[in-house]
């Protein structure tokens, strides 16, 4: 199962919305497990194969945007390695008429978070923020 336009720019905000349980029609025939792939999150209380935090993520055009009903995908975790069965021209395709989600906000802090929020794998920081030091967070804050 995908997820996508979950993550810092798409949801916005990159909430806990990636824990994606399994269909009942699947559980009815007694299937407990399946890989699940976000660009979102989810509480480390969750169960079962997932593969979170996807970067780029699908609203900023990563390879989740180009996904569709019907591919198979591969996961080699040993190799840390995602495969989208879907050949080269299919992919092109699909990127040439892709195009972005509308954003969430037109304006105020939203638009701005949006424009500027960094990917997952570069922490969701703020582009502008980057190499700047921030308050300490105490160890007991979360």
């Amino acid at each position: 199962m995908v997820l996508k336009n979950c993550g810092p720019k798409g949801y916005p905000g990159m909430a806990e919305v990636g824990n994606m349980p399994l269909p009942q029609k699947l559980l009815r025939k007694g299937i407990r497990d399946m890989i699940r792939i976000s660009d979102a999150r989810m509480s480390g209380t969750a169960y079962g194969t997932v593969v979170l935090h996807v970067a780029p993520e699908a609203a900023a055009g990563g390879p989740l945007a180009l996904v569709e009903n019907g591919d198979l995908i591969t996961l080699d975790v040993a190799a840390r390695n995602l495969h989208l069965h879907v050949d080269a021209a299919e992919l092109d395709r699909r990127r040439a008429a892709w195009t972005p989600p509308e954003p969430h906000a037109t304006r105020g802090y939203a638009k701005i978070y949006i424009d500027h929020v960094l990917q997952a794998d570069k922490g969701a920081d703020l582009d502008f923020l980057v190499g700047r030091t921030g308050s300490p967070v105490p160890r007991d804050n979360h």
